[in-house]
């Protein structure tokens, strides 16, 4: 259960008219479940397996496909929770064991648990081939796994790539690391489940291309990590075999990136085509505290337009994001921001309002001070929906300037000059 969504109505319908909006709301809703996939690569080979998207059964009639399986794994982000809640429960009392996991379930594995044969805390891959011998004999414990145990990914499987339909994705994933070196207040990535960060060999990352290559020929490969330059001498030795294989790639990094010009040109070189760095905001004040070990990104906004200019002269397009409703934004941030975005002259942004989530520190940070609205309406977990009190604005305020700012910056005009500036950039390195 994956993609973009959002409760409020008027901003949902906007978006689907906004055509940067749009191309990025494709882009993550096709993206499959590495997790099940990476999961299924463990699975012994005696056993039938079948992946499925949730749209594949989305009527609840299909569901009774899915009763004649002995094992159902369920995989969800928290904005679809509630809906892999009713899946479960429907599964369970049909006699079908049950088990769920992921970053929502392993905070809150309690209310997983009513729903669900069993639960799985923390890294799937720990625990996953006691689950399945377990489900064998019916079996199945109430959890699995804890947090913090770590997974070497020395011991990483081949993903089971062979099982999904191709031509319901534009792009695929894999993973060369897990956790991150920043801690974000409000990141729910896989920081909440890794202590460390870790990487993946390189041997094993490029066996997973290829694999994707006999499948699919001139792949698009999105990797899914939540920063992936960090290890630079990892990379400088990966990019020149990515380079022989001819893909194209994007990768989620941070600013730093763009102070290594070596590393630019080699990114390129191996079919870079875009990366996406969380900017966040434009103001110091607000910045200050929100990567809570080093004040690193505080720290770095001195360094963001001399930093998309080098990547994005490098002809590797930046997809700049921005978080509305950080504490100390008034109602001014939202100009401030598309005036950024222009100066910058970003190739595409990413605007999203921050979010509490279940497990990061922001969420306890926010309950403590009261300032959760329902706090376990986890529908409106989106990215896209307000679930907080802000601190120097009214719900009313962010949520307007929010679809305001959405208009300015998705629309065609503004959309169709941010490219060109784009190409005019990488034109004039070219050129000198």
């Amino acid at each position: 259960m994956s993609g973009i969504r959002a409760c409020n109505s008027e901003l949902l319908a906007l978006g689907l008219t906004l055509p940067g909006f749009v191309e990025r709301s494709k882009t993550i809703a096709s993206l499959p479940s590495l997790g099940l996939l990476t999961l299924a690569g463990m699975t012994p080979p005696e056993h039938q397996l079948t992946y499925l998207e949730i749209e594949d059964i989305r009527h609840f009639e299909l569901w009774d496909s899915l009763c004649g399986h002995d094992l159902v794994a369920i995989s969800s982000y928290s904005a679809q929770i509630d809906e892999a809640y009713e899946l479960a429960a429907f599964l369970k009392r049909n006699g079908i064991q049950v088990v769920m996991g992921g970053v929502h379930v392993s905070h809150l594995p309690d209310e997983a648990l009513v729903y669900c044969s069993s639960v799985i805390i923390g890294e799937g891959e720990n625990v996953w081939t006691q689950v399945i011998e377990d489900a064998g004999v019916r079996l199945l414990k109430s959890r699995y796994g804890q947090l913090g145990k770590n997974f070497d990914l020395d011991d990483a499987p081949m993903p089971r790539f062979e099982l999904l339909d191709y031509d319901k994705y534009n792009r695929l994933t894999v993973q060369t690391s897990r956790g991150c070196p920043h801690r974000c207040e409000f990141c729910a990535s896989s920081i909440n489940l890794t202590l460390q960060y870790k990487q993946k060999p390189d041997h094993k990352v490029l066996e997973e291309i290829d694999r994707i290559r006999d499948l699919w020929p001139k792949p698009f490969i999105e990797f899914a990590d939540d920063n992936s330059f960090v290890n630079r001498s990892y990379w400088k030795r990966l990019l020149p075999e990515l380079a022989k294989r001819k893909i194209r790639w994007f990768a989620e990094t941070d600013i730093s990136v763009g102070q290594d010009e070596e590393l630019l040109d080699m990114m390129r070189e191996a079919g870079c085509a875009q990366v996406l760095i969380g900017l966040e905001s434009t103001d110091p004040n607000t910045l200050n505290g929100l990567e809570q070990k080093r004040n690193w990104k505080y720290r770095q906004l001195e360094h963001y337009q001399a930093s998309i200019g080098a990547i994005q002269s490098h002809g590797i397009t930046v997809n700049g994001c921005f978080i509305l409703g950080l504490d100390g934004q008034d109602a001014s941030v939202f100009d401030a921001v598309f005036e950024y975005v222009k100066t910058g002259r970003l190739y595409e942004v990413q605007i999203t309002l921050l979010t509490a989530f279940p497990g990061t520190p922001l969420y306890e940070r926010l309950s403590k001070e009261g300032r959760l609205i329902e706090p376990r309406n986890w529908k409106k977990c989106t990215l896209f929906d307000v679930n907080f009190t802000p601190s120097h604005m009214t719900v009313d305020e962010l949520e307007r300037g929010f679809m305001d700012l959405g208009q300015r910056l998705y629309n065609s005009e503004f959309t169709d000059w941010r490219r060109r500036q784009f190409f005019e950039m990488r034109k004039t390195r070219t050129n000198s």
